[in-house]
């Protein structure tokens, strides 16, 4: 991270609520063709999410505190907010002095966008403003929060939009589309599930390209970190929905890669 700074935009992509398991599985059965071809070797790296809810998670993952994998650690952060007595940073981690990325990232002189999706960054209270207002531009709209099918298109035609014509861009994109409610991704569901959890995974990678495209047009690498911020129970021992400490809650599919300009 801390070799990129500068010469590279940054997308930081959380797939809310993805749980690892399905998409796995999902990659596994072909059915995510174009996560396939982007993933570093063709698969997502199981990691463990410091939190059990978004708010929490982001701003764990802002201040430097990414899922982290399951083995024996410590595992050395890309980058960090210091202070005293960190062990988790090395000689390749990006420490900064601010409270988090964002703020870190302006002041090195990128400029910065939030695409928000779940109501923890709809700027329609105080609460759902703290995360999006750390940004230089913030968009929400219930079109890109989770009751509308076409979500994640919406936050596309946003970022085409916004996008700045030159300077270092750090982009951030909240996608609702796999959290509840999901059911309107699976013709003929009645009620979110695993199968329409799956469904809205597809949904993404169908227009996953587009993405990838604007944020690799402006002449300029791209470092991307993809991630699940949470993962949800869909009745595994009684539990439905997430903030509880369940193993399909804290394992989270996780990815870094770097995108070359014009690669997609």
């Amino acid at each position: 991270m801390k070799s990129l700074l500068g010469s590279h935009d940054l997308l930081f992509v959380t797939l809310d609520t993805l749980r690892y398991d399905v998409a796995a599985d999902l990659l596994a059965a072909g059915r995510t063709p174009n996560l396939a071809r982007v993933l570093p070797g063709g698969a997502w790296e199981r990691r463990q999410s410091p939190a059990s809810f978004t708010y929490a998670a982001h701003h764990a993952f802002f201040a430097g505190f990414l899922p982290t994998p399951p083995t024996p650690g410590p595992h050395e952060r890309p980058f960090a907010a210091r202070f005293a007595g960190s062990t988790t940073v090395g000689a390749d981690t990006w420490e900064f002095d601010a409270p988090d990325v964002v703020t870190a990232l302006r002041a090195e002189g990128y400029h910065t966008i939030c695409l928000g999706g779940v109501g923890f960054f709809a700027m329609t209270s105080p609460l759902g403003s703290v995360l999006p207002g750390l940004f230089d531009e913030a968009h929400w709209s219930r079109a890109t929060g989770v009751t509308n099918p076409a979500c994640f298109e919406v936050q596309l035609e946003t970022l085409r939009a916004a996008l700045p014509g030159a300077g270092p861009l750090f982009t951030f994109v909240n996608v609702a589309a796999l959290h509840q409610p999901n059911k309107h991704y699976l013709p003929g569901a009645e009620e979110d599930s695993i199968a329409s959890h799956g469904a809205a995974l597809e949904y993404v990678d169908r227009h996953l390209p587009q993405l990838l495209r604007l944020v690799t047009s402006r002449g300029r690498p791209c470092r991307v970190i993809l991630c699940s911020d949470h993962g949800t129970a869909y009745g595994e021992d009684g539990h439905t929905g997430h903030r509880v400490a369940h193993e399909v809650v804290w394992t989270v599919p996780y990815a870094e890669l770097t995108l070359e300009a014009g690669a997609w």
